[in-house]
C-alpha cells in the first residue's frame, strides 16, 4: 500500500471508496490551507506558494527528503517568468578534468552531462559500459545504452533498479528545467524506442545522485561489484564526475585493472571483438599515462575520448 494510500485509510474508516489516496479537502486540511487556495494552487491560478506552505504540502503528502526539495524547486521555477527555451549546455570539459581522469586509473571514471551523456572518460570508464564504444561520441548517452543497447540487460544483473534510477535523474531535470533542449531530444527518442522507458516516465518518480554499489557482469572481465561516488564540477553547467572504486587486492580490484588495460588497448590499437564477446588483448602497449592522448582526426580512440 502507497503512503497516501495508507494515510487515507486512516483518515476515514468505514467509508468505501472507488479510488485510493487523499481528497483535495483532506488534503488542504493536513497542510493547513483553506480548500479554496489548495484549489486554486492545484489548477495553477495561484503560482506563488510561501514555503511554509510548500513545506506543509510536503509534509502533507508524506514525501520524503528528495522529493520535498523537488517540490521546492518547482514551486520556485512556477513563481518566476519563464525564460525563452535555453540554449543546449556546452560539453566542453575542462583539460584538469581530462587529467583528473588519468590520475585516477586504474579506477574507471567519466564526466557525464545533466541529461547522462558520457562527455568523456577514462579507458575503463567509457569500456565499463561495454560496447558503448562502438557509439559515435555523441551518441554515448547512459539512459540512452541502457534501454538500447542489446547488451545492457546482460551488463547489469539489477537492470531494473539501474534504469529506474536513470528515469528518476531525467525526471527531476525535467522538473526544474523542463524546456531543455538536450533533454527534449533524449526523452523524445527514449519515448518513442523503448516502452520500458515509457513506463518508468510515467512514474514521475525523482531522485538525485547517491553514492552507493553496482555490479556488473562484464562480457570482458566478468563480474565485478564497484563503489561509485558522483561528484558535481564546479563551473560547469551540471557535469559531474563518477568514480568507481573496490578495495585493492580482491578480485574486483583485478577486474577492474584488466578492463582498465583491456579499454586502454582497445583505444589504442582499435581491435577487434574477441571470443566471448571481450576483447582480443594485442601486444603490450604504452604504459600507465597513455591514455591522456587526444583523437586523431581519422576517428581512432587512443585513450580518453573528445568530444567530437
Amino acid at each position: 500500500m502507497s503512503r497516501l494510500a495508507r494515510r487515507s485509510s486512516c483518515w476515514k474508516r468505514g467509508r468505501r471508496r472507488r479510488t485510493p489516496g487523499l481528497r483535495r479537502e483532506e488534503l488542504a486540511t493536513l497542510a493547513g490551507v483553506s480548500i479554496d487556495y489548495y484549489t486554486r494552487l492545484e489548477r495553477g491560478r495561484e503560482t506563488r506558494p510561501s514555503p511554509a506552505v510548500v513545506d506543509s504540502l510536503a509534509r502533507a503528502l508524506l514525501l520524503h527528503e528528495e522529493e520535498h526539495e523537488h517540490l521546492r524547486r518547482l514551486a520556485a521555477r512556477a513563481a518566476r517568468t519563464a525564460p525563452e527555451p535555453p540554449a543546449a549546455p556546452s560539453r566542453t570539459v575542462r583539460p584538469g578534468i581530462r587529467i583528473l581522469l588519468e590520475h585516477l586509473r586504474p579506477g574507471p571514471a567519466h564526466v557525464l552531462s545533466r541529461t547522462l551523456d558520457v562527455l568523456t572518460a577514462n579507458p575503463g570508464g567509457l569500456h565499463l559500459y561495454a560496447g558503448i564504444e562502438g557509439w559515435p561520441a555523441r551518441q554515448r548517452n547512459l539512459a540512452r545504452y541502457s534501454f538500447l543497447h542489446p547488451g545492457a540487460r546482460d551488463l547489469f544483473p539489477e537492470w531494473e533498479t539501474h534504469v529506474r534510477g536513470c528515469v528518476a535523474r531525467l525526471r527531476a531535470l525535467a522538473g526544474t528545467d523542463p524546456d531543455a533542449p538536450d533533454l527534449a531530444r533524449l526523452v523524445g527518442e527514449l519515448l518513442l524506442k523503448s516502452p520500458e522507458f515509457a513506463r518508468l516516465w510515467e512514474r514521475y518518480d525523482v531522485r538525485g545522485h547517491r553514492p552507493g554499489t553496482k555490479r556488473f557482469r562484464h562480457p570482458g572481465v566478468g563480474d565485478l561489484t564497484l563503489g561509485y561516488q558522483s561528484m558535481q564540477l564546479e563551473g560547469t553547467p551540471g557535469q559531474r564526475l563518477v568514480v568507481y572504486c573496490t578495495d585493492a587486492g580482491g578480485p574486483d580490484h583485478g577486474a577492474m585493472v584488466l578492463l582498465d588495460r583491456q579499454g586502454l588497448d582497445a583505444d589504442a590499437f582499435d581491435v577487434p571483438a574477441g571470443p566471448a564477446g571481450g576483447r582480443a588483448l594485442p601486444a603490450p602497449g604504452p604504459g600507465h599515462g597513455a591514455g591522456a592522448r587526444q583523437a586523431d582526426g581519422r576517428g581512432h580512440r587512443p585513450g580518453l575520448p573528445t568530444d567530437r
